[in-house]
């Protein structure tokens, strides 16, 4: 061969291996669009294009989570629907005003007489302390009168199955929906039509339109709000069940007392059998009643006397026992406070309150000692409603501190008595509103005496029970029978 045949060959040859080994084209990376968030506060629902650490609209810290925030679907169910015509208020129907009765008479008079059609009603509590009890109770006796949805995000079907044969509740009117998407949970509410629907609980439910997680503010107000659309529209009542946080407010944030038309609380200590229903928000009525249960193992039963029940283990002649007609709404309830004083083993002494509010306590251990001479400085107080009962009602005062002197003098005080009254700073026994209600409750108990404001005595009409006007705390701890005459203590 040549050499111009063998230069020829390698040039064949080389064009070959460039053709295998031609390199691979170059991929270019376009940037995606990134998905959008926010910074919401988890108390408030205030939202932040960036993480804060102090929230400016409730002043919380550290509340701010990040949540990815997803454009509402066009057409999404439970989003379109017709306009409404304005129409003139004589021409709305008289049975717009009819109340659906729950077959639960203490649940009936916090409502104000029943459920209101249309109507969207939050139910809040501690976990444990009896809320979805509460209303599959109520929804045992609605279903009676028609179809009962009952959607259950936390428990299974079968699981819902037992806690209700437990409660003798075998209804075919009552439907379960073990669901949390909120888009099934609507239709099923068009589908089915019933004249009731309990979400159990509202924390579960989740919507497409939010990208966050359940139980986020964004997702319980979007969900409150898809069902209340739902409960206007279709006019049916829908009850959500909300848990407490240790602060005290409803799922989380409080934003979803603002979208209900009624907050209804059950509160109480989970290990007391009993519980009190108040209505801290009513559009439809008073939020001044309350309801009275017993937790039973066969569930909530209502308490027709409850002072009497508060009272049947009350011990006669023990120091520091003081009877107080509290008045819990527009019912009067007899409640025992009891207190313990012991001398301290500490430098420093020791509150505790149980059932009371414990700053309102020590104001009431500094008014003793300064206006009614009883040193407390070196001793525990230990403060306790019987009952695993709340009060916050000023009327208070006078027993809580009368039971105090009894617990240090170790006398009791008189067993026939009730005590009542605000005390202010100066030691002075301060009026309280209708009194004459919490009169009669004491004397239908037995009661014979009733240490009173002397402005507020004055007020009252006429009562068998023998009333003592004092206006100062020294003159009520006389009276009641604990003072020792002036010794010091």
């Amino acid at each position: 061969m040549g050499p111009s045949a063998h230069s020829g060959a390698l040039r064949t040859v080389a064009q070959a291996a460039c053709g295998a080994f031609r390199p691979s084209p170059i991929l270019v990376d376009v940037p995606l669009a990134k998905p959008k968030v926010a910074f919401v506060c988890q108390q408030c629902g205030f939202d932040s294009p960036k993480w804060i650490g102090r929230c400016p609209q409730c002043d919380g810290w550290n509340t701010f989570v990040e949540e990815r925030v997803v454009p509402a679907p066009k057409g999404r169910d439970g989003s379109v629907r017709s306009p409404r015509a304005a129409i003139p208020l004589s021409d709305v129907p008289d049975s717009a005003e009819d109340r659906i009765p729950t077959g639960i008479g203490e649940l009936d008079r916090v409502l104000g007489g029943g459920i209101v059609p249309g109507s969207l009603v939050l139910l809040g509590g501690d976990p444990g302390i009896g809320k979805s009890s509460l209303l599959m109770q109520a929804s045992g006796h609605v279903a009676a009168r028609g179809r009962v949805l009952y959607v259950s995000g936390e428990e299974s079907a079968a699981q819902v199955k037992l806690r209700t044969r437990r409660f003798g509740i075998d209804r075919d009117g009552i439907l379960l929906l073990p669901e949390t998407d909120l888009s099934t949970v609507i239709e099923t509410i068009r589908s089915t039509k019933p004249i009731l629907v309990v979400v159990d609980s509202i924390q579960t439910m989740t919507s497409d339109a939010i990208g966050s997680a359940a139980g986020g503010v964004s997702q319980l107000r979007e969900c409150a709000a898809r069902l209340l659309e739902v409960a206007k529209g279709e006019e049916v009542p829908i009850f959500l069940i909300g848990h407490v946080t240790k602060e005290g407010a409803v799922a989380g944030p409080r934003v979803l007392e603002h979208i209900v038309d009624a907050v209804l609380y059950l509160e109480g200590e989970r290990f007391h059998s009993f519980r009190v229903l108040r209505a801290t928000k009513d559009r439809f009525g008073s939020t001044d009643e309350v309801g009275v249960f017993e937790m039973g193992e066969r569930g909530l039963t209502e308490v027709a006397d409850p002072s009497g029940v508060f009272l049947e283990e009350r011990g006669r002649g023990v120091p520091g026992s003081v009877v107080v007609p509290t008045l819990e709404g527009t019912r009067p309830l007899l409640v025992e406070v009891q207190a313990l004083v012991a001398p301290t083993s500490f430098g420093l002494p020791r509150r505790t309150a149980n059932g009371a509010d414990l700053q309102r306590v020590i104001l009431l251990l500094a008014v003793l000692g300064k206006r009614a001479g009883l040193s407390l400085g070196q001793h525990d107080v230990y403060v306790n409603f019987v009952g695993g009962l709340r009060v916050r009602e000023p009327a208070t005062d006078l027993a809580v501190a009368v039971a105090i002197a009894s617990a240090l003098r170790d006398r009791p005080a008189d067993p026939r008595a009730v005590f009542v009254g605000e005390l202010g700073l100066g030691g002075e026994v301060r009026r309280v509103q209708r009194l004459g209600a919490r009169l009669r409750e004491a004397e239908r108990l037995g009661f014979e005496r009733a240490i009173v404001p002397a402005a507020s005595a004055r007020d009252l009409d006429g009562t068998p029970l023998e009333i003592v006007a004092v206006k100062d705390l020294r003159e009520a701890v006389l009276r009641a029978g604990v003072s020792d005459g002036g010794r010091s203590t």
